[in-house]
């Protein structure tokens, strides 16, 4: 999958909320793929939110329709490398951000995210939309 996009949540959510500027990007871009762990926060939302069950329903036609990656053991050994590099730098992000950056490095993708704390992870290719 060399070159293609990954979606972070704040990625995801936008474009459930309409943003033109990311609605725009994803329509003029190829092979576009989803960390499984971005489906499980986006669920962790929507549980928490008053339309549970119709953002439920949102998301699961959102991952049926898109490609969702899952991490296996390649992704926990990138987990791994990318965490003690993190830690060494005295730079921590958030866990699941980890296993996000894991899969894109994994896969060779490039990050598709607003959060700027992804920039600490080494060789990590960053595109903010």
């Amino acid at each position: 999958m060399n070159g293609d996009y990954l979606l972070d949540t704040n990625i995801v959510i936008g474009l459930f909320a309409n943003d033109s500027k990311i609605i725009d990007k994803i329509t003029n871009s190829k092979n576009i793929a989803v960390p499984c762990i971005v489906i499980g926060e986006l669920c962790y939302g929507a549980n928490k939110s008053v339309k549970s069950r119709e953002n439920l329903l949102r998301i699961e036609d959102f991952a049926q329709n898109n490609i969702v990656l899952n991490c296996d053991e390649i992704t926990a050994k990138y987990y791994g490398s990318v965490k003690d590099r993190l830690r060494l730098k005295g730079r921590p992000i958030p866990e699941n951000d980890i296993w996000i950056a894991a899969i894109a490095l994994q896969y060779d993708m490039t990050l598709i995210t607003r959060d700027e704390h992804f920039k600490e992870v080494e060789k990590l290719k960053i595109e903010k939309w």
